[in-house]
């Protein structure tokens, strides 16, 4: 979970140093976003293919290789002179840190016995679901009180602690099977290159999209054609191949195919409410980056308390009974959410969040246990590398989502508020009144305080189109969540874990 949880983390604590990191290295902030982009397409790479380089080096090997890459990493981008040595060190951060998940998830899954595996990846939830919750607030605190290089210095001791203890305690099962060059496995390179170049402008559109007006810029029609192309031909072209790169045959078990596509949802509301939630707190309520951090929190202590309980709930039930109620819950929470406005005080966001993050917490643990169930175990590699995907994709396609929503609805909602800025309107006349009786008690002549009180109106205006904008985005995130409802019902029952409970 320590690996896990310093990889999942930096997913998201570069987020709110993105200014600091632009000013500091002399780069506009449009460019330092590829600071971001560059970290995600290599993770998006490396990903899915695990199971293929566990059998070239070993799976305890390979994953200390990726460990120690990923600190390493960590600690050239803290110490980068320049933007473009800054991405080059965080593509292979991201390359070091794609597999570290799906590889713990493996290790844990086999090392575990059955009746004692739901309260192990309710532990080793905690840590999936709590890094990037507070990824905002501990990036903003170093970020503020000592600097953004502090956010990726943060990694090494976590990373060397992390070898250690890998070293010392974990072992690869004997029915994993080496093979090397020499007793003929072979390297797809064919579907390492469709895989790297449809992931990668996969994540190109999906970060520039909304910047060059998506499909009306050629630039992002060509790299989504590319990305079209090259994702359909790498399934056609790893189903015919005897040791692919990505072991697509997993998703003919029903229960994985559909335990994927609810995972492809969850990564897409986790990563987007909470990207959303602190941009509303910081751009339209004043917070700053700490505090709109800290209204996340409560949410993580939440998940810390729900998670064992969890556990134990996957003794007594069947896991997408957990899912239902856990849906339900937090797309309560988003409901709450898409109610806002301009007014709302602190307690009332931390609350929301709160109720969404309970019901996070009967998300993950219940879905990766029923998506993996029958899953072989020679095939698990390759399982919960696609299942990690697919959170990923669906965090990249959620966040730009929203952001293309925030823009789109906050432009509709502004024509339309703007109709009533007439004189003709009796609530603008009265809010004109108000605020030019206002200025001119302070000071202003009458012209001027008519003046100032109309350019005060219209921003008031800018914020509320934008506050619903960000309701618009919660309320969509809120309806999309309860589309994994019917998902859990086409599923094959699996039956509660059975055995003693245990808290290791």
């Amino acid at each position: 979970m320590l690996a896990t949880f310093m990889e999942v983390l930096d997913t998201s604590v570069a987020n709110v140093a993105l200014p600091h990191i632009a000013g500091n290295l002399s780069a506009s902030t449009d460019e330092a976003t590829w600071v971001l982009t560059s970290y995600l397409v290599a993770n998006a790479i490396i990903l899915p293919m695990g199971g293929w380089f566990s059998m070239l080096f070993g799976r305890k090997r390979f994953y200390m290789i990726c460990v120690a890459l990923f600190t390493l990493s960590s600690f050239l981008c803290g110490v980068a002179p320049t933007l473009g040595s800054l991405i080059f060190f965080r593509v292979l951060q991201g390359i070091g840190g794609g597999a570290l998940q799906p590889m713990s998830q493996a290790v844990l899954v086999e090392t575990f016995p059955h009746e004692k595996r739901g309260m192990a990846m309710a532990v080793f939830g905690m840590g999936v679901v709590l890094a990037p919750v507070i990824g905002p607030t501990l990036g903003g605190w170093l970020t503020d009180d000592f600097s953004w290089r502090w956010i990726f210095f943060i990694n090494i001791p976590v990373g060397a602690l992390s070898l250690l203890m890998t070293k010392w305690l974990v072992f690869d099962p004997p029915y994993l099977v080496r093979r090397s060059f020499r007793d003929g496995l072979k390297i797809d390179y064919v579907g390492f290159g469709l895989l790297a170049l449809g992931l990668g402008s996969l994540e190109v559109v999906l970060d520039e999209g909304q910047k060059e007006d998506w499909f009306s810029s050629q630039f992002i029609i060509v790299f989504a054609a590319v990305a079209a192309v090259c994702l359909v031909w790498v399934v056609i072209w790893e189903l015919r191949q005897e040791h692919p790169v990505i072991d697509f045959r997993v998703l003919k078990i029903r229960n994985f195919m559909l335990g994927t596509a609810a995972m492809l949802v969850l990564g897409f509301v986790l990563y987007a409410s909470t990207m959303l939630l602190p941009l509303m707190l910081q751009t339209l309520l004043g917070y700053t980056a700490l505090l709109s951090g800290l209204a996340l929190s409560p949410g993580g202590l939440v998940v810390i308390v729900c998670m064992p309980l969890v556990g134990t709930l996957l003794h007594r039930y069947q896991a997408r009974w957990l899912v239902i109620c856990g849906v339900l819950v937090s797309a309560s929470g988003l409901f709450i959410m898409s109610r806002f406005n301009l007014y709302i005080d602190l307690g009332t966001a931390i609350w929301s969040r709160m109720v969404q993050s309970a019901g996070m917490a009967f998300l993950f643990v219940p879905i990766s246990v029923a998506a993996v169930a029958m899953v072989p175990r020679d095939r698990m590699n390759y399982a919960t590398g696609l299942f990690n995907l697919a959170r990923n994709i669906g965090g990249s396609s959620g966040i730009a989502t929203v952001t293309t929503l925030l823009v789109r609805r906050g432009q509709m909602h502004q024509q339309n508020l703007v109709s009533h800025l007439t004189p003709y309107d009796a609530a603008y006349r009265e809010a004109m009144l108000r605020a030019t009786a206002l200025l001119h008690s302070r000071g202003a002549s009458l012209p001027d305080a008519a003046r100032k009180a109309g350019g005060m109106v219209y921003g008031s205006m800018l914020r509320q189109a934008a506050m619903l904008s960000f309701a618009d985005a919660f309320w969509l995130m809120a309806v999309l969540f309860v589309l994994i409802i019917p998902l859990m019902f086409l599923m094959k029952r699996t039956g509660p874990v059975e055995g003693p409970v245990a808290v290791e």
